[in-house]
């Protein structure tokens, strides 16, 4: 979930632009970025501002449809319809609107749909999360899925990959791995050590076994480590 959910309304009327434009005003995280009279607007902003997050769509305008209009978006931003008319909640919901408001609604009907998108994105964050990433070995690019990777070794300028079939030596730090690793999963557990949570077998205020092979907890890690296999 981005840190500011970023929104337009779509909408002709000027009053269920207030309106909206009020509610997004009074709910934290929320800025709004453009209030649209019509389609054409909308596809204009949304071609220049990849960031947009979210449209308040009317289904009810002039010269397209705000229906039409959400057809014609490849790969839309979550959209909450907004309309009069219940008869075209089916047919949102087909193209995946997030929710559908109908008119007139309250601040308190807004942060529900709010919610939904919240949600909808962190289901979304979640799903997309990666579960491999790459080292480069012997000038080529080479795939390590993380539920292969055991531990890893901190060797000087190098690192160690102790993995369940086999291992591989590359040219990386300790500190730079453990930025891009995933730390719900990976932990720095001692200066030459960072070990894949998932994998260890047993463990003590000493050390942690992981196939067979002990590793060492080093003070400065040890009672973080020892809190998060606790929970």
């Amino acid at each position: 979930m981005p840190m500011k959910l970023k929104c337009i309304v779509v909408d002709d009327e000027q009053i269920a632009q207030s309106i909206l434009k009020k509610y997004i005003d009074e709910t934290p995280n929320m800025e709004l970025v453009a209030l649209c009279d019509n389609a054409m607007m909308a596809m204009d902003i949304l071609q220049r501002n990849s960031e947009i997050n979210l449209i308040f769509l009317d289904i009810e305008m002039p010269k397209i449809s705000g229906l039409s209009f959400l057809k014609t978006l490849p790969n839309p931003p979550d959209t909450i319809i907004t309309t009069a008319y219940r008869e075209f909640a089916i047919e949102g919901f087909e193209l995946n609107a997030i929710d559908y408001l109908l008119k007139p609604f309250s601040f308190e009907r807004f942060l529900q749909a709010i919610q939904k998108v919240n949600k909808a994105d962190l289901s979304s964050e979640t799903s997309k999360q990666k579960t491999f990433t790459y080292f480069k070995l012997d000038r080529k690019m080479v795939k390590v899925e993380y539920s292969k990777l055991l531990y890893i070794e901190g060797l000087s300028n190098y690192i160690k990959l102790v993995l369940t079939n086999g291992n591989m030596t590359v040219y990386e730090s300790l500190s730079t791995l453990s930025e891009r690793l995933p730390s719900v999963t990976f932990k720095r557990v001692h200066k030459s050590y960072i070990v894949n949570t998932s994998k260890i077998d047993t463990y003590t205020k000493e050390y942690v076994v992981i196939d067979q092979k002990h590793i060492p907890l080093g003070a400065s890690y040890k009672n973080d480590l020892m809190k998060f296999l606790k929970n």
